[in-house]
């Protein structure tokens, strides 16, 4: 199968005010592996703020990503594909992190979360292609077997 990504991009802020050890558990239990980006910078109020970052550029690496976020996640990802592609083909997806935390994965439409972001294949590089390169990758997920770790 033709590659769906050009690069993926996961990135999660944890607050001074969060528990840092839950939220990087959560993205190792997303991503499949604890080897990601941490940067370590002050907000703007002057607290301590965490970044943590990963970057995917193969289909073996991104296929199991979104395995993890399960059939019905998927489902509603598709339904919404249009909406979570834009014009310069990249792909969109915000994950509520109190659902994160708990195991959960939950679309969110605020400001607490792990942002998801994928520069999807598509020649030439027009939205509606790449929707529908998207969508064939989403319907080639398989479900049956849990996504192994990286």
């Amino acid at each position: 199968m033709q590659d769906t990504f050009h690069w993926v991009r996961v990135n999660v802020f944890c607050y001074a005010t969060e528990n840092e050890e839950l939220i990087h558990d959560a993205m190792t239990e997303l991503l499949g592996t604890d080897e990601f980006d941490c940067d370590v910078t002050d907000s703007e109020h002057g607290n301590r703020l965490i970044i943590l970052r990963s970057e995917f550029s193969k289909q073996r690496e991104t296929a199991p990503l979104f395995q993890r976020l399960g059939k019905d996640l998927i489902s509603e990802i598709d339904a919404d594909l249009e909406g979570r592609i834009d014009d310069d083909c990249v792909f969109r997806l915000r994950l509520d992190k109190q659902e994160l935390v708990q195991g959960r994965y939950r679309t969110a439409h605020h400001g607490n979360v792990l942002s998801l972001s994928g520069k999807v294949v598509s020649h030439p590089a027009r939205k509606e292609i790449a929707v529908r390169n998207m969508r064939k990758f989403l319907n080639s997920l398989d479900f049956t077997e849990s996504p192994s770790l990286l």
